[in-house]
């Protein structure tokens, strides 16, 4: 089966003081999906140009003296060794405010209303990394970067006062009302048997627990969701959604053979029919596994236009759009200046692995002082060079000669104690 997309969600922290910077470069805009590189790199014309170099492969970072990111992270990039044009790798670092939607009906924000930010409005801050990996061109991915941070932002304006009140979320909400904590005495009567809603008593033993962390997740997912399009389509007379452990030769119809569909995990035995002899929806395993023969990934943003080779079938409606939503709980935890969060793209995954990934960021981290605000940019840059290799007769090598990545490689290094001074 397709390796499953890497995902990691940092939790969504409210209140305290405002960034001084809230904002990165133009990652706000929506203008355009030409080719760029992430704007808090800040790179110069000649920079740029130095950064699409396939031959050479500098390794890209912020510049010290330049504006920092948030909590000192580490970034760092390479092109590809040729495979594309442009380095289709897009990054995105923000500090974004989400502010309360408007109350309704010109409803006026009450004494008691808590959590005011940036001059009065009402919100929360939550900080946001996110590296996009894109094929046959970079156009999803920097729409990607562009935009994705601001449909979470706007799924989430309605949940402000939910997130910021300690008691369990509301499972029903008032009708025509913001989603907003509201006192049972003054819930209007309900119209079909008057009695008052009440959440904070269960009515119903069957009720589901719903925690504030799982609204979060949602709204992740309904981001995921609006940025993009699906359109249902068949598979045609071309493909078959059955796999078999390898091709049906045509002299085996009748014979039983194993199979398994889409809703198994082990395998089982089934007779052999006309229609099994299609092409496998999915072909390949492992790492070479395609969709259709066609495309590696299942879960993504774009390629509403691909279809199948020589064929009129549409590959998006079998791609989805869903995120793998895990959570990590910062608060559950004492974190020191050596824990870090390393979010790579599958340049850095393909050739490295946990263990090697750890050993180096124990290794950068070590020969640098808690207090360095450089050392986690020293890390990504160490996992980028050492997952590229050096350019020798064969090629680019890594340090035991194997093949090293010759996709393009970014690479966040996030530490999950925050921001502060450590000693």
């Amino acid at each position: 089966m397709l390796l499953r997309v890497r995902a990691a969600v940092a939790r969504l922290g409210a209140g305290g003081q405002p960034p001084a910077e809230p904002r990165g470069g133009d990652g706000g805009s929506a203008a355009g999906t030409s080719f760029c590189r992430p704007a808090f790199l800040q790179l110069t014309p000649e920079e740029l140009r130095r950064a699409d170099d396939h031959a050479g492969r500098a390794v890209q970072s912020p510049r010290d003296g330049r504006r920092r990111l948030p909590w000192s992270t580490g970034y760092a990039e390479v092109i590809n060794a040729g495979k594309s044009q442009h380095n289709e790798d897009q990054a995105c670092c923000e500090v974004v405010f989400v502010e309360r939607r408007p109350s309704p009906r010109g409803r006026l924000p009450s004494r008691e209303d808590g959590g005011e930010l940036d001059g009065g409005r009402k919100g929360f801050y939550f900080h946001y990394w996110a590296l996009f990996d894109g094929h046959a061109g970079s156009g999803a991915a920097v729409m990607a970067s562009k935009r994705l941070h601001l449909h979470i932002c706007e799924q989430l304006r309605d949940l402000v006062d939910i997130l910021q009140d300690p008691s369990p979320p509301p499972i029903c909400l008032p009708q025509d009302a913001r989603a907003s904590p509201v006192e049972p005495s003054r819930v209007p009567l309900a119209e079909d048997d008057g009695e008052v809603p009440n959440d904070a008593v269960p009515r119903f033993h069957l009720e589901k627990a719903v925690s504030h962390e799982s609204l979060v997740i949602g709204a992740i997912e309904n981001a995921f969701k609006h940025m993009a399009f699906l359109r249902p389509e068949l598979l045609g007379k071309e493909f078959t959604h059955l796999e078999f452990p390898r091709r049906i030769q045509p002299k085996e119809l009748g014979k039983k053979m194993l199979y398994r569909d889409q809703n198994m995990n082990g395998w089982a035995y089934k007779k052999i029919e006309e229609d099994d002899l299609k092409f496998p929806l999915i072909y390949g395993e492992g790492k070479k596994a395609r969709v259709m023969a066609t495309i590696g990934v299942t879960r993504g943003l774009g390629d509403h236009d691909l279809k199948v080779f020589s064929s009129n079938i549409h590959i998006k409606p079998f791609l989805s759009c869903f995120p793998e939503v895990r959570v990590y709980d910062l608060t559950q935890y004492e974190h020191c200046p050596d824990d870090v969060l390393v979010l790579g793209t599958d340049g850095l995954w393909d050739v490295t692995n946990d263990k090697e990934v750890a050993d180096v960021v124990m290794e950068v981290l070590t020969s640098y002082e808690p207090n360095d605000p450089c050392r986690y940019t020293m890390v990504a840059q160490e996992l980028v060079v050492r997952s590229r290799g050096m350019l020798k007769e064969r090629g680019w090598r890594l340090a035991n000669d194997k093949l090293g990545s010759g996709d393009d490689i970014s690479v966040f290094v996030i530490p999950l104690g925050g921001p502060g001074n450590y000693t």
